[in-house]
């Protein structure tokens, strides 16, 4: 079985709003561990229109100097309606590229929000990139991401606004601490690879503090837990509409004509289900 050969690779997520240069950050990073021997897969997510239902998919593009390195393998996923920044797949294509053997799986998530924080349920280090010059700087990166965030990383610090967002998530940082991990904060220019060994340098911290302090078993039973659910979820979902033997148009249309009320209509779904 597949799933018995994975638990090895240390994964890492790299989200934070669009533009704060994620793909750059990302490949920068693989470059790093390919510097150190290390086999890296990288998993980018790319948002599906809600209009067309197509992908860009363009991170295999913009790391084409990444593609034929044999150490390296990147796969692009469209989100497909799946919210907090993740694709529905996310998870079985993280454990195929860990039982595959890679040491590092880098899962860089689409243009984050405040509240989309699910890149923490797959990922035993996460990094929160943010940047200069996003108007109220405090309000596009406070609470919900931040609070996600094992590194937080202040990326294009080259720009004159760099120092401001630093010291403002020095101000919030203080405020929160994690018990036994103080959060770091860095500064980095991704597309010139600046401080990219640093933040290298603390993720093999975290990983050290997460093995030695026992957070990893921790945070593998809570993943697996969430995981087991959400299997679990669309396994019934599955099992309901293919009950429903193509009814579902019809109730949604008594539903909207208040005929009956969604919840009802639910119950007798999973009641055929059931049978």
């Amino acid at each position: 079985m597949l799933f018995g050969h994975t638990g090895k690779a240390h994964i890492i997520g790299i989200t934070g709003p669009s533009g704060s240069g994620k793909s750059t950050l990302t490949g920068a990073l693989a470059r790093e561990y390919r510097r150190q021997d290390k086999t890296v897969a990288i998993i980018a997510i790319d948002p599906t229109s809600p209009f067309t239902h197509g992908a860009i998919l363009g991170d295999r593009i913009r790391m084409q100097d990444l593609t034929s390195d044999p150490g390296v393998f990147i796969r692009s996923l469209a989100t497909r309606g799946a919210l907090g920044g993740l694709s529905a797949a996310t998870n079985d294509v993280v454990n195929v590229m860990d039982a595959a053997g890679n040491d590092i799986v880098l899962v860089e998530t689409v243009g984050a929000g405040q509240d989309e924080v699910e890149i923490a349920g797959t990922a035993h280090t996460t990094i929160v990139v943010n940047i200069p010059g996003a108007g109220d700087d405090m309000q596009a990166i406070k609470a919900g991401i931040l609070e996600i965030a094992d590194i937080l990383v202040v990326n294009k610090a080259d720009l004159p606004q760099a120092e401001a967002v630093f010291k403002q998530l020095h101000i919030y940082t203080d405020l929160q601490r994690h018990e036994g991990w103080d959060v770091p904060i860095l500064k980095t220019v991704a597309h010139k690879e600046e401080g990219i060994a640093e933040v290298v340098e603390a993720v093999a911290k975290h990983w050290a503090y997460l093995q030695e302090s026992g957070r990893l078993n921790d945070i593998r039973r809570q993943n697996a837990r969430r995981e087991l659910l959400s299997t679990a979820q669309a396994i019934l979902m599955e099992e309901i509409v293919a009950a429903a033997d193509g009814s579902l148009d019809d109730i949604a249309a008594q539903i909207a004509a208040r005929e009956t009320d969604p919840r009802s209509a639910a119950e007798r779904l999973i009641k055929n289900a059931r049978k």
